[in-house]
């Protein structure tokens, strides 16, 4: 294979890729994803992936976050309540955001990065179920 096939290749493969993670990259959560929190949805499949996220990542990120955290972990029960509320809190706090206990776009897209990569979803195999239940305004990144 000479030098120009071998240069051809690598920009169609280039341009390939770059075009993928265009796509998935960029992408942003459905739009019918509600905010999530006291005043807004609180209860269904977003308040359940907010709820299994946040067990996801104390159980994933070590004890030392565990030990900070207002409690051990979640019921994932689909209802929004007082023990929600302040896991979520804390995460937003730990995390850098306004810990104002709301699930909105900037917190929905942190949770959607630190939380199962099975029903989150990843940059390599798309949105997962929980992609379309928690607002976000990023999902990869961005």
């Amino acid at each position: 294979m000479n030098i120009k096939t071998k240069l051809g290749k690598g920009i169609l493969s280039l341009t390939i890729a770059t075009a993928l993670l265009g796509v998935t990259g960029s992408a942003s959560a459905s739009p019918d994803a509600s905010t999530i929190g006291y005043g807004h949805t609180t209860s269904g499949a977003g308040v359940w992936c907010v709820q299994h996220s946040i067990n996801y990542f104390l159980d994933n990120n070590g004890s030392a976050w565990r030990s900070s955290a207002p409690y051990w972990s979640l019921d994932e029960d689909s209802h929004w309540g007082a023990k929600t509320e302040a896991m979520v809190r804390w995460f937003q706090s730990r995390m850098n955001l306004e810990p104002d206990g709301v699930v909105g776009p900037a917190t929905g897209h942190v949770i959607l990065v630190y939380g199962q990569p099975y029903y989150n979803g990843t940059p390599w195999n798309g949105p997962g179920y929980c992609y379309w239940q928690v607002p976000s305004d990023s999902m990869y990144g961005g």
